[in-house]
């Protein structure tokens, strides 16, 4: 499944309807004791209420084609059984007055979805600059509601969905399962089947108490900070940045460029798993030891930092649950002079499990506690999309996860999937970086993932496989 831009995604013609979710009471609202999550408490504190376009840069959702005729009737109760299913998509956050938020909810059965139809736009382009245009201008943090729908009817039994959302409600992994939860859902809707009720569509808000209990329980001695303290260094010092002396200053505001490219064809992945499964190392180290490589070869640097997004679902309580289970860890990979891919996939394997020291500290506390004066800007992460229930039909349903166009100047982030046809990353990166040191960054990767098929000896055989990593996320 790509991670990619709106934009960047064929829109076929027909006839467009906007979805929104609104209250059926005006007093709907209650107020809520959970707290917000640490990242979303943080994230809050950088916004401008002010803002005339609050999504741009910011939204993310999911785009796919349903196999099955629309029939606006049923779809509408879909949308107000999915809303009353996932009480992340409930509730909000509200100004107290002295700069913080506090949380309000509302109750099941008080939302529904209604569709308003777009006139006169049937352009498949056309359509795609629109949507992009309200997803920018309607989306917020501040405002509910946080999520949006769009739907395309076509000439064929089929029709496009689209799902925007503002990151504090959705996350990667919600991105990517939501495509089989609402053809579920619109399928029993229309069919007049079970409606599946599940204990694990857990929600955020209850997730949130949990979360920022550990987080108050963190020191500046946690195992965890200390991590982050060795990853930063001196207090004050900037976070890693992804060949910071090669990107220019431009005047004015540049929209980043976007690359997604197949690292390994089917084909050459499996010769590299062959290899990986024979000296008992996963793919995910493998990643991560390529990219250190890599950093090497085109900056000439033995030492790669970066932060990795991860999921914090803790339990099976919020495995199909929709919201923001994102922590952040720290990577930190010092190559020996000379280390060829497997010497590089032990320092690699050592180094990622020091990074799960972090898995559940949070990295907005933490990273306050060792004297951060920034937030992370290069960020990378891996998944493998076969982790997904009935990916293959995701697949056939041209399901794409996206992202908002960024502006940063800095951020530079790769995200790294496993799928059914090899392995494939999209990245983005700030508009100074010339085209050429990515692109050769990029060959440089594929050439160290395929250098793994010159491994001919066992590496510490008789250690046992590597644990499996925490998921990755975006």
């Amino acid at each position: 499944m790509e991670y990619t831009h709106l934009s960047e995604f064929l829109i076929r013609r027909g006839e467009l309807t906007i979805w929104t979710p609104e209250l059926t009471r005006s007093d709907a609202w209650r107020d809520d004791e959970r707290p917000l999550a640490s990242v979303h408490e943080q994230y809050l504190g950088f916004l401008e209420p002010d803002d005339p376009r609050p999504g741009r840069g910011r939204w993310i959702g999911t785009i796919f084609e349903m196999d099955a005729p629309l029939d606006a009737q049923a779809w509408a109760t879909t949308l107000r059984l999915w809303h009353d299913r996932h009480e992340g998509f409930r509730t909000t956050a509200v100004p107290t007055g002295d700069g913080g938020y506090h949380r309000v909810t509302t109750a099941p059965g008080t939302v529904q979805v209604t569709g308003a139809p777009v006139p006169g736009l049937v352009d498949g382009d056309q359509i795609n600059e629109y949507l992009c245009e309200v997803l920018e201008s309607r989306l917020s943090a501040l405002v509910w509601p946080h999520l949006l729908l769009a739907t395309v009817t076509h000439e064929t039994d089929d029709f496009t969905v689209l799902v925007g959302a503002d990151h504090s409600v959705l996350d990667a992994y919600s991105q990517a399962v939501l495509i089989l939860e609402l053809r579920t859902l619109y399928t029993a809707v229309r069919t007049g089947g079970e409606i599946r009720d599940s204990a694990t569509f857990g929600s955020p808000a209850d997730y949130a108490v949990r979360e920022r209990a550990a987080a108050e329980e963190l020191t500046p001695d946690s195992p965890a900070v200390a991590v982050w303290r060795e990853f930063l260094g001196t207090p004050g010092s900037p976070m890693p940045r992804f060949a910071a002396d090669r990107v220019a200053e431009l005047d004015g505001e540049h929209a980043q460029p976007s690359v997604s490219r197949t690292l390994l064809t089917i084909e050459e992945l499996e010769e590299v798993e062959q290899v990986l499964n024979r000296i008992r190392h996963r793919l995910s180290v493998t990643v991560f030891a390529a990219l250190a490589v890599a950093s090497r070869a085109v900056f000439g640097e033995d030492r790669f930092r970066t932060v990795m997004p991860i999921a914090t679902r803790p339990d099976l309580t919020w495995l199909e649950s929709m919201g923001w289970f994102v922590n952040v860890v720290p990577v930190d990979i010092t190559l020996p002079a000379g280390a060829d891919m497997a010497a590089a996939l032990e320092v690699t394997r050592s180094s990622l499990k020091r990074a799960h020291t972090c898995n559940d500290a949070s990295w907005g506390r933490s990273l306050a506690m060792v004297g951060a004066v920034e937030g992370p800007t290069f960020g990378a992460s891996f998944l493998d999309i076969r982790m997904l229930p009935d990916y293959e039909l995701v697949a056939d349903l041209r399901g794409r996860t996206l992202r908002a166009v960024s502006y940063s100047t800095e951020e530079v982030y790769f995200w790294v999937v496993r799928g059914p046809d090899g392995l494939y990353v999209s990245t983005r990166y700030p508009a100074g970086l010339p085209a050429e040191v990515m692109d050769r960054f990029l060959t440089e990767f594929a050439r160290a993932m395929y250098a793994v098929t010159t491994i001919a000896a066992p590496v510490a055989a008789a250690r046992p496989v590597d644990a499996p990593a925490a998921l990755s996320a975006g």
